[in-house]
């Protein structure tokens, strides 16, 4: 191994591929936390090191030169092994301190995760948890999250899994809707209703009609990501909407709609890397989680 010849640092190879993979300088800079002027400086540290322009502008993006593609295989393998020794590092830290990122939806993290966080807080005071909310699933192996909350099982080889509760989802309205629109009697009751979406309404549309509901995009006049927005605009008298049944009992004012209509299953699995598992406080987060879970 000629070591005298790699004259660039690990900064300034993550400045280009966060670069290339984020398609523009903002983007990697919001990612990697950092400053665009710094980011800029690192990436043009690369390209003065290698000799080669990484980068060319097309109108207001930036695009991968030939050269930079040739390299950026190369540049991914650097990524996936850095990713794996910090996985490892931090699957060897015995310490029940420190950070861990749990990733749920807007709606698990704040209707159902509190009660599990303030049991954390009381055994490991040392643990500083952050909750990242979003709808879309965190890339664990990216280190993203160290725990991820999902209703769908993984597939990757390198994820540990554990199933850690089932429910099901039903169709629920407030009482004040149901009082001025009437409460249906059969499916074909709802083919005029309005419903709140959440996320795409055309991901749920052949969802309904597997329960025999014939509804299209005209039946959703409010659409929303956020799952505690569309709980609320439910209990406005918005519309009718699916929630899972804890939510919807604790929630005043819903009634469920329908209640002959088949439930839609909805489990829960607590997702972690392989190598983090064996890292004694996010094994502690793990598992107080499993536990409040299982107690819902």
């Amino acid at each position: 191994m000629e070591w005298q010849g790699i004259t660039f640092d690990w900064n300034q190879a993550r400045a280009f591929l966060v670069t290339a993979e984020e398609g523009s300088l903002s983007a990697a800079a919001r990612a990697l936390n950092l400053t665009q002027p710094t980011l800029g400086r690192q990436v043009a540290a690369l390209e003065a090191e290698l000799g080669v322009t990484l980068f060319e502008r097309v109108g207001k993006s930036l695009a991968v030169t030939q050269a930079g593609l040739d390299l950026l295989d190369h540049f991914r393998a650097m990524g996936e092994a850095a990713n794996r020794i910090s996985l490892m590092a931090s699957g060897q830290s015995q310490a029940v301190e420190g950070s861990v990122t749990i990733s749920a939806t807007n709606m698990m993290a704040t209707l159902l995760l509190p009660p599990a966080l303030e049991k954390i807080r009381q055994t490991a005071p040392g643990i500083v948890l952050d909750v990242v909310t979003s709808n879309e699933m965190s890339d664990l192996q990216r280190r993203e999250a160290d725990i991820a909350i999902r209703h769908a099982r993984p597939d990757h080889p390198e994820l540990f899994a554990k199933l850690v509760h089932e429910t099901t989802a039903h169709l629920y309205a407030s009482s004040d809707y149901l009082d001025l629109k009437g409460r249906p009697q059969t499916p074909a009751d709802l083919s005029d209703a309005d419903f709140v979406g959440v996320d795409n309404p055309e991901r749920l549309i052949p969802v309904m009609a597997s329960l025999g509901l014939s509804v299209t995009r005209a039946n959703f006049n409010i659409n929303t990501a956020s799952g505690t927005l569309s709980r609320a605009l439910m209990q406005q008298g918005l519309g009718i909407g699916f929630l899972p049944k804890e939510i919807a009992e604790m929630t005043p004012g819903l009634e469920q709609v329908l209640p002959s209509l088949p439930p839609i299953p909805v489990p829960t699995w607590l997702v972690a890397h392989r190598e983090l598992r064996t890292s004694r406080r996010v094994r502690h987060v793990f598992d107080l989680l499993a536990e409040a879970f299982r107690r819902m």
